[in-house]
């Protein structure tokens, strides 16, 4: 991402060396366009009947993953955790405990993956069109961010960590 004029007083932004790497800057207020990562929490939701994987309204047929979602200003993460549970799938969590932080150098995201057992009656918001719900012994990692946070998760647990599709079809 970048800015062409300055958010803060509308001049023209330039290139300039800040802290040995080429950033964008304002030469009227100072202002620097740092292009900090956002943060982002994956939520690894776990009820009675498994692990639930949802299909965001947006994704292509059969791609599955866990809740994800923005955190908000003054928002402590596994705060962020319970809320997106609650939003996206109507569910009641408990605490949430840290699985780990994961780089998606692509979008230049941070995810802080966390861990809830929830219950409820399941219900999906606007963004979502479809979930599954997979017994934990079945559950398997994949290749992208989140499913290293499912591979880590499992490994705590005991579980062997193989990549397998489980967030496909």
């Amino acid at each position: 991402m970048s800015y062409r004029y300055c958010p803060q007083c509308a001049a023209e932004l330039k290139h300039r060396e800040i802290g040995g790497a080429l950033r964008q800057a304002c030469p009227a207020c100072d202002f620097v366009f740092w292009n900090n990562p956002t943060p982002v929490v994956a939520v690894i939701v776990e009820t009675a009947d498994g692990v639930v994987l949802a299909r965001n309204a947006a994704w292509p047929e059969g791609l599955f993953s866990v809740i994800t979602g923005f955190l908000e200003a003054n928002e402590q993460p596994e705060e962020c955790a319970i809320r997106e549970v609650k939003e996206e799938l109507n569910l009641d969590a408990g605490p949430a405990s840290f699985v780990g932080y994961y780089p998606l150098y692509r979008r230049n995201q941070l995810i802080l993956a966390f861990h809830v057992e929830a219950s409820g009656e399941l219900r999906l918001n606007e963004e979502l069109i479809d979930y599954k719900l997979i017994p934990v012994d079945k559950l398997k990692g994949w290749d992208s961010v989140t499913g290293q946070a499912v591979w880590d998760w499992l490994a705590r647990r005991g579980q062997p960590a193989a990549l397998a599709d489980t967030a496909r079809g």
